[in-house]
């Protein structure tokens, strides 16, 4: 680490006077600190029996000071003395049983081994930490970020009620550690991409235009941070099957609609893109410990909603949650997750907005009312970056194949149709020569052909064409057009033939 995030980590916390005298901790130290401080913390809940979260919960705020000679209640350790502050911890108990996250799973993953630093990816002076099993963030949160997602947790335990699928970041615990006058909040998150896969593209996306761009000296690392101007220059937009593309907008949208009720915005859209044709994959980065440990809808893939097929193995390994897609010619998978959602439209926001919007257009700058925000947000997401597939040539000639299919069935179903027609129009005219008496005993009730005998001639004449009409306008409903007809011919007969209703035993007609 460059700088030492000691110093970083200070900025907007309160010092007492005392405290100044005291020796900063070593970034070591502190790490060891946050990782000793969650360890107690989740320990201690086993003590606590398991119940409903009620409405206090999520404003509980437990503090214990851990002296490095340790104590009645408190282990002793090496780290400097630090007082250890947790919100929440019921609740977020809950946040972590909803999904699937066993107590002694949580402390493995981020007490067993240290914890690894990376890079500050954007502006927001934070450092974050990676779980050694790839599994979980720890990001250290502004003082006001850690008081805006505590007033946030009823909502966010109700929307996680309902839908436990979403690329909202998923909080798994915010601590506060003050040590040798340096006041830490952190909150451990769901890590959105895996240090597993490697990254040929990422990107922070935010729909607007403003100073969209990576710097110069963002460009510059092995591993860069790209926005969304870049990614106009650099891509022509990811293409997904229907379903996918489907499933990915309707998490989207909905998400983004949670976050408009809450008045959030300025959230980015944390895009990874690992390119399947340039190298296999390689997992000599990832700890063994992940085998053991599945957190629930933790991928991308199972972050979206809808029905959306698995992607096939590649190179005998798994895609890690990877969600397919598509750029020109290569094979993709892809990583994302929204985040930065504690940035609220307060007083201090819309004055910025107001300044912004003086000096430049205001519908194209990051900082907007959240219903704009929400709307721009996912309007550049659904257009842009993510794209829908369209259907391959081979479904229409299939369309044609059973269109014709079914045209052939139904001149087989009505051929006999007609035939008895046919036979019937021909018994009649029988009856009309007189065969149908031949009997030399006549029946009591006449059957009911025979009441075409009191037809005249020319009443008959109009009955038989009537069942030519309708055998014809029957075959033209099913198998349009009719080559055996003169355009003038069929339509007239179906304008003669539509109207009426013919009854053997009462013409309509007359």
């Amino acid at each position: 680490m460059s700088a030492s995030p000691a110093s970083t980590l200070g900025r907007g916390t309160k010092t007492s006077k005392a405290s100044k005298d005291h020796k900063k901790p070593t970034p070591a130290a502190l790490k060891g600190a946050i990782q000793l401080g969650i360890g107690y913390a989740v320990g201690n809940l086993s003590s606590k029996p398991d119940r409903d979260v009620l409405m206090q919960d999520f404003s509980v705020v437990e503090s214990v000071f851990l002296p490095s000679e340790g104590s009645n209640l408190t282990p002793a350790h090496h780290f400097p003395d630090f007082r250890l502050k947790t919100y929440a911890p019921l609740a977020f108990r809950y946040f972590r049983e909803l999904f699937g996250i066993k107590p002694d799973d949580y402390l493995y993953s981020i007490c067993n081994e240290p914890l690894i630093e990376l890079s500050n990816p954007g502006a927001s002076s934070s450092w974050f930490y990676l779980t050694s099993d790839d599994e979980f963030i720890i990001k250290t949160v502004q003082p006001k970020e850690a008081e805006f997602l505590q007033k946030l947790l009823p909502g966010y335990y109700m929307n996680l009620n309902q839908n436990p699928r979403t690329l909202l970041p998923k909080f798994y615990g915010l601590y506060c550690i003050q040590c040798g006058g340096i006041t830490v909040r952190v909150v451990v998150m769901n890590n959105v991409l895996p240090r597993a896969m490697k990254m040929h593209y990422k990107y922070d996306l935010k729909g607007s235009s403003y100073k969209r761009r990576a710097s110069r000296k963002e460009r510059s690392k092995p591993s860069p941070t790209f926005k969304d101007l870049d990614f106009q220059d650099m891509h022509e937009g990811l293409v997904f099957d229907p379903d996918t593309y489907s499933a990915l907008m309707k998490t989207l949208q909905r998400d983004c609609r949670v976050l408009e009720s809450f008045k959030i915005m300025d959230y980015s859209l944390l895009l990874g893109i690992h390119v399947l044709d340039r190298k296999p994959l390689s997992r000599g980065s990832r700890c063994d410990s992940r085998r053991g440990q599945k957190v629930l809808y933790s991928t991308a893939l199972e972050s979206i909603q809808g029905n959306v097929k698995d992607p096939e193995p590649v190179a005998d390994d798994d895609t890690l949650g990877g969600i397919p897609a598509k750029h020109k010619d290569e094979s993709l998978l892809i990583f994302l997750g929204i985040i930065d959602i504690l940035q609220s439209y307060r007083f201090v926001k819309k004055v910025e907005h107001s300044w912004k919007a003086l000096v430049h257009d205001g519908d194209t700058v990051s900082v907007h009312r959240p219903s704009f925000y929400a709307d721009r947000f996912l309007k550049f997401m659904g257009t842009t970056v993510f794209k829908k597939s369209h259907p391959l040539r081979g479904a229409s000639s299939k369309r044609k194949k059973n269109s014709l299919y079914a045209k052939s069935v139904s001149q087989e179903i009505l051929s006999p149709l007609k035939e008895m027609k046919e036979e019937k129009k021909a018994q009649s005219m029988d009856n009309l020569d007189g065969n149908f008496y031949s009997s030399s005993k006549q029946p009591d009730l006449l059957p009911e052909s025979a009441v075409s005998l009191k037809l005249s001639g020319k009443e008959e004449e109009d009955y038989e064409n009537s069942e030519d009409r309708r055998a014809s306008s029957s075959t033209i409903a099913l198998d349009d057009p009719l080559p055996s007809l003169s355009r003038s011919q069929s339509d007239s007969e179906l304008d003669v033939y539509l109207p009426h209703t013919v009854s053997p035993r009462r013409p309509s007609w007359s």
